[in-house]
């Protein structure tokens, strides 16, 4: 074992253990992780990795994860492949920011990890998200455009204010427009001078005046009006104080409590008729029927008052051409006396003026009403169908011959409706007739708007 004692095997062990200590050194102060398995690869595309370089940091918050291992051409756009520690988070929203590192155009890439909630990014996978970090070239570009507005806004301010001027810029038509103001002024004070001399002296002369109503010292003058209406102010002084301590009508009223409650209660009061009298609805009522087997028109008027939702009161006046039980005459059309006693009946109708007057309550559809019908006692019943558009009724009254009466109405505009029906249904008092007709229903809506549009 001489050789191991020998002066170059000491040399080549040395020398091989100052260069293994320099690798593992260089190993642990490199930027770049892929040494030994502990890297993870992305790449992106820029449109420009000016200020790239390869091998250059890639950094985290600031601090270095990784290094740019490749800048390649893809697809007319520089590719980026970078490696980055195997303990940075990457998902699939990281995202890629080339920062510069000065003013002189160094850059480097910053790598945000995306949400931890995201699925991680696959190794070698493309990073989809860049932004633009800005740079000096971008700030020279926006320096550019701001001095070629500039460049612009001089140029009109050039035009504006030259000599022979120009209208196409709104401040040059601004100029324009002092110089022709200024220029109409100064023409005006130069014909005008001996009127605004006038001027200046009726001016002079109004303030003479008024100098001398100062020193009048007359009953008219200005210091005695003064004195007058100090005394009133006073005379006004005296009836407050009058007022605050309850003196008088007006001072009761003021300071009275009682008082005060009372002629409050007393205009609540009033305030309650009027709104109550504001509320009640009136409505007008036309109608005209022609009973078929009659051959004439029966024809009402009639009053509908309804102080509230649930119920009203209906008042008519009617004219009715089968008012009066008929007369009946017999005519012996046989000759001889053997023949049969051969009759024919006529019955003849007579009006007669009659009166209803009801009091209805309403649920909903249905109303029930009751009163005097026609002279004689009743009820009867309203049905609503069709958002209230069509209306059935059916009415009882005259008990003694039981006049049975039914009916429908049908609304077509504006209380302008068409009724049809039948009258003495039963035939108890042999007056039966189908009856078809027509109606107005006005109510006090329709009367304000026809008074707002009478011509007078």
């Amino acid at each position: 074992m001489n050789w191991l004692r020998a002066a170059e095997f000491k040399v080549g062990l040395l020398v091989v253990v100052v260069g293994s200590l320099i690798a593992v050194m260089s190993m642990q102060v490199s930027d770049d992780p892929s040494y030994l398995g502990r890297s993870k690869k992305a790449w992106f595309l820029l449109p420009n990795a000016g200020g790239l370089v390869k091998n250059s940091a890639v950094r985290s918050a600031g601090i270095p994860v990784g290094v740019i291992k490749n800048i390649s051409l893809q697809d007319g756009k520089a590719r980026i492949d970078i490696t980055v520690k195997s303990d940075v988070p990457l998902t699939t929203s990281a995202s890629i920011e080339v920062k510069a590192q000065g003013i002189l155009g160094d850059k480097h890439v910053e790598v945000y990890p995306g949400s931890p909630t995201d699925p991680p990014l696959e190794d070698n996978a493309q990073i989809l998200i860049v932004r633009d970090g800005g740079s000096l070239d971008n700030l020279m570009t926006q320096v550019s455009e701001v001095t070629t507005s500039l460049k612009e806004v001089a140029k009109n301010l050039q035009e504006a204010t030259s000599e022979d001027g120009t209208r196409k810029h709104v401040l040059g038509r601004i100029v324009k427009n002092i110089e022709t103001l200024t220029g109409d002024l100064a023409q005006m004070t130069t014909e005008n001078k001996d009127k605004i001399g006038d001027i200046v002296d009726d001016i002079h002369d109004v303030t003479s005046s008024l100098k001398e109503v100062m020193n009048d010292k007359s009953e008219t003058g200005l210091k005695e009006t003064w004195k007058r209406l100090s005394n009133s102010v006073k005379n006004l002084d005296e009836i407050t104080s009058k007022i605050n301590k309850g003196e008088g009508a007006i001072g009761k009223l003021v300071s009275d409590e009682q008082t005060a409650e009372s002629v409050s209660s007393a205009i609540d009061g009033l305030s309650g008729l009027m709104d109550s009298a504001n509320r009640i609805q009136t409505a007008f009522d036309f109608r005209g029927e022609y009973l078929n087997e009659v051959g004439a028109t029966k024809s009402y008027i009639g009053v509908q008052i309804q102080p509230g939702l649930d119920r009203y009161y209906y008042i008519a006046v009617v004219d009715d051409p089968a008012g009066v039980v008929e007369t009946t005459d017999y005519k012996r059309t046989g000759t001889g006396p053997e023949s049969p006693a051969d009759y024919t009946e006529r019955k003849t109708y007579h009006n007669q003026i009659k009166f209803t007057a009801l009091f209805a309550k309403n649920f909903w559809d249905l109303t029930l009403k009751g009163g005097l019908i026609e002279n004689s006692g009743g009820f009867g019943i309203d049905y609503f169908f069709f958002r209230r558009k069509l209306k059935f009724t059916l009415e009882a009254f005259d008990f003694e011959n039981t006049n049975v009466r039914s009916s429908l109405n049908y609304t077509l505009y504006r209380g302008i409706y068409l009724t049809a029906g039948v009258n003495d249904a039963f035939n108890q008092s042999e007056r039966r007739s189908s009856y078809l007709g027509a109606g107005l229903f006005l109510t006090n809506d329709d009367l304000k708007l026809l008074l707002t549009k009478a011509p007078f």
